[in-house]
């Protein structure tokens, strides 16, 4: 039996895919770029940033962490031709409110052992500075031999107090 979220899904698509007109959009992003950011349901990129329909990459992730968006941004740039990466982290990112310790704390109290031990290593990635996660992230990217040097890399915060959004570097 479907779940509610299954059924709102199925409901949705159907009225989304009734007027639906871009399925003959090209694969690789038109405006040849990608944006790294946070899986947080309060954002909606393509609102937000500006983002039609077959513009960009969108890659999100707890965070918008580029470490963990670096194998699709290499994707992104190697076989699809963007050329410019925009890393925008947000105010009130969850990945603000916790340490390593505290995250493998909470897997181990609430699934055992075995999933601690699976695991076990795992950086959670969270982070204590909004600017310097955002730097630290372009500095990845641009220190890396998997992203070459004629690639554009800024870093922005966006204020989900606000919806605005500003530029670190």
């Amino acid at each position: 039996m479907p779940s509610a979220v299954q059924e709102n899904l199925v409901s949705k698509n159907k009225q989304y895919a009734s007027n639906f007109t871009e399925g003959s959009l090209a694969l690789p992003p038109a405006k040849k770029y990608a944006v790294v950011t946070c899986m947080d349901a309060r954002i909606d990129p393509a609102a937000a940033y500006g983002i039609s329909l077959g513009d960009a990459h969108v890659i999100r992730n707890a965070g918008g962490n580029a470490v963990d968006a670096l194998r699709s941004l290499v994707i992104s740039e190697q076989l699809l031709g963007t050329n410019e990466v925009v890393v925008l982290k947000h105010t009130g990112c969850g990945m603000l409110t916790f340490k390593n310790e505290d995250a493998h704390a909470v897997v181990e109290k609430n699934l055992g052992a075995d999933a601690i031990r699976e695991l076990a290593g795992l950086d959670f990635q969270p982070f204590p500075d909004l600017e310097k996660a955002v730097k630290s992230d372009v500095n990845f990217l641009k220190s890396s031999k998997a992203i070459p040097d004629s690639v554009t890399i800024s870093g922005w915060v966006y204020e989900v107090e606000t919806g605005k959004v500003r530029q670190v570097v």
